[in-house]
């Protein structure tokens, strides 16, 4: 599988050995950037740039690195078509894939050592989408509003303030 791998500075370190991490499973890293430390550089550009390529790639995943992991999540969600998921353990990692169809995971490599760190993006992209209907509906759901601003029916009532 393609993997679309992007970081700042924060997880150049940990992007290098992800990425020979995944070609020993298997995987074809294609590295988005950063490609030189810079402790100002802005994570948003790498984010966009794995977003937007793993978008229009079916069957490609995504990896954003940061610090925390935080920014980089919600960078990555401004991506039409991107459901990114931080992940912290091997659960919030299997249920972005399986209950999300996340297809962008994002991870703090300040917040976990390298192996653990690898292992969790590991695990995320081992991890099928279940394809169960609730699962699919609700992904429907979201896409459906991220593409036409159409919130569902049967969502929380309106609640009527007096003036």
């Amino acid at each position: 599988m393609r993997v679309f791998v992007g970081t700042d500075h924060a997880g150049l370190e940990f992007k290098e050995h992800l990425k020979q991490a995944l070609t020993d499973a298997g995987h074809e890293p294609v590295d988005c950037g950063a490609f030189e430390y810079d402790a100002q550089d802005d994570y948003p550009p790498f984010c966009f740039e794995v977003g937007e390529r793993t978008v229009v790639e079916p069957g490609s995943l995504g990896v954003v690195i940061g610090g925390s992991g935080n920014g980089e999540q919600i960078a990555a969600n401004k991506v039409p078509g991107v459901r990114a998921a931080l992940v912290w353990n091997r659960s919030t990692a299997e249920l972005a894939r399986q209950h999300n169809d996340a297809n962008v995971v994002a991870i703090g490599a300040r917040q976990h050592d390298v192996e653990e760190a690898t292992g969790l993006v590991l695990h995320f992209l081992a991890t099928p989408f279940s394809g169960e209907e609730r699962h699919a509906r609700r992904i429907g759901l979201v896409t459906d509003y991220e593409q036409n601003r159409h919130r569902p029916a049967g969502g929380l009532p309106t609640r009527e303030e007096p003036v």
